[in-house]
């Protein structure tokens, strides 16, 4: 049998005793320990110290070795010299130029124009170059830096990537922001609450009563009706009832029936299957499958037509529908809040709306007043409140408005109600630097033309007496009860503000 050999390498000052008479390679550095990579070796305390250090140092050098290997992005490393020490194998399959062909090579001669020949002659990094590299002539964006070790120049590395990988990579970002962006645009139609009760600014005795009624109506899950003109705030209402709920925590979602084509609505409140009609690629959801366990908020319900009028009844009654070009029954748990500016019950005589329809959405109805009927300090604490969330929205310092601009906007009917008032302090806020709004803002804005009469210009003869109560009953209608406002209405009629208390108390106004 033959006799098994063993190589003995020995690092140490001293040999030992057990050593002597043997064949051993006595080693006289730790480097040569071990990059000779011999089978068994023996050292002494201050050897196998050594040893370890430098063994651990290449273990880690074999790791980021495989970590720079693994990367998309072409690298190489040369020495201060110029000499390419290194390349991975992204540069390999970048530039089509193999390991054995570079390394060894002087970046200077190989590459002199290049990125990392110009960092480590400069002795700076070199950011964006672009170039032509290898037989592949393939197109390159390279980033060089020089590599300094104890303020000394030891070498430079250079990391690339090819125009059009960085492309490639441009087109996935670009496709993941606008995923992200319609993600963010859904999560908007499903969680877009901002206003709880609290945002509802107002002392007129029918708004309070108003808020009073929905606070009961929000603690159950029936049908609400908002009923109101445009712009009173009925969006507003829907929030603060989902907010005050046991459904606050889950979707609130809502849709305009009049700003989306009758053609589109119902696929946008039931969904659709792919393929139910052209360019329906994919399954689409729709609002009362996104709404499950919230609430829906149905602005302008009147013009819903009379054929979707019957599905959402049978939603309203039985919970179920089915999607567009679909068979299969969804059945969604919703709370309904319908909102209009039109009038219903008019629309069901005149055949327009469903009776069985309007009698489930009028669960609860709760009408909004107008601006112009509400009590005329409202107008004031209504702007206020805009004011404030202006000036944070665009970094302005506007205090309010002067006595003179307060006067015209008390006596402004606002055609528009809230959303004219909101839509014109926002355009004069970003146009204006002043402190305080006045009437000269507000130029060619309002005109006389825009107030309503005290007095119509033509009526019956009537008696004196009635005129006046009519006058004073219009004015405080107008006007409101507040004292500031009963003496600008005595003003105005030319007589005393004690003369005023007592006609509205003989009159029983």
């Amino acid at each position: 049998m033959e006799e098994l050999t063993m190589t003995i390498y020995y690092l140490g000052e001293l040999e030992p005793e057990f050593l002597k008479g043997k064949e051993i390679v006595k080693i006289q550095d730790v480097e040569q320990a071990v990059m000779a990579n011999p089978d068994f070796f023996i050292a002494d305390n201050k050897g196998f110290s050594q040893i370890t250090h430098l063994v651990l140092a290449k273990k880690m050098r074999e790791e980021l070795l495989k970590i720079l290997d693994s990367l998309q992005e072409g690298i190489e490393i040369a020495d201060e010299k110029g000499e390419i020490k290194y390349i991975n194998q992204a540069f390999t399959r970048i530039t089509g130029i193999e390991k054995d062909e570079r390394i060894g090579k002087n970046i200077f001669e190989v590459s002199p124009n290049g990125a990392l020949a110009q960092a480590i002659k400069l002795k700076k990094p070199v950011i964006g170059h672009r170039t032509l590299v290898g037989g592949s002539k393939a197109e390159v964006v390279s980033n060089a830096v020089p590599i300094f070790i104890d303020g000394k120049l030891s070498g430079g590395a250079v990391v690339f990537q090819t125009v059009t990988d960085i492309l490639k990579i441009s087109e996935q970002l670009s496709k993941t922001q606008e995923m992200l962006e319609n993600f963010s645009q859904k999560l908007s139609e499903i969680s877009g609450c901002r206003y709880t009760f609290n945002d509802i600014i107002g002392r007129d005795e029918k708004l309070l009563e108003a808020k009073k009624i929905a606070k009961k109506a929000a603690k159950s899950d029936a049908t609400v009706l908002l009923l109101g003109e445009s712009g009173t705030g009925k969006e507003m209402f829907a929030q603060a009832i989902h907010m005050e709920s046991s459904r606050s925590s889950k979707p609130f979602v809502k849709i305009n029936c009049a700003a989306i084509p009758e053609n589109l609505l119902e696929s946008e409140l039931f969904g659709y299957e792919k393929g139910a009609f052209t360019g329906a690629t994919k399954t689409k959801m729709g609002k009362f499958e996104l709404a499950h366990l919230g609430t829906i908020f149905l602005d302008e319900i009147g013009d819903l037509n009379l054929f979707l009028q019957a599905k959402l009844l049978r939603v309203l009654e039985d919970k179920q529908f089915e999607r567009v070009g679909g068979i299969e029954t969804i059945t969604t748990d919703v709370r309904v809040i319908a909102a209009t500016n039109r009038d219903l019950k008019k629309m069901v005589e005149e055949g327009k709306f469903r009776e069985d329809l309007y009698f489930r959405l009028k669960v609860i109805d709760i009408e909004l007043p107008p601006l112009r009927k509400r009590n005329k300090e409202d107008i004031l604490l209504i702007t206020e409140n805009i004011i404030g969330k202006l000036n944070r929205r665009f970094g302005k310092k506007v205090k309010g408005l002067t006595p003179k601009a307060q006067e015209l906007f008390q006596n402004y009917p606002w055609p528009g109600n809230i959303r004219e008032l909101e839509n014109l302090l926002e355009r004069t806020i970003i146009l204006v630097d002043d402190e305080y709004l006045d009437e000269h803002h507000f130029y060619g804005y309002f005109s006389k033309a825009n107030e309503p009469p005290v007095l119509e210009k033509s009526f019956p003869i009537k008696k004196l007496t009635d005129i006046e109560k009519e006058v004073i009953s219009m004015a405080l209608e107008k006007y409101g009860r507040s004292l500031s406002a009963k003496k600008m209405i005595a003003e105005k009629l030319g007589i005393s503000l004690a003369s005023l208390y007592n006609k509205i108390k003989r009159y029983n106004l």
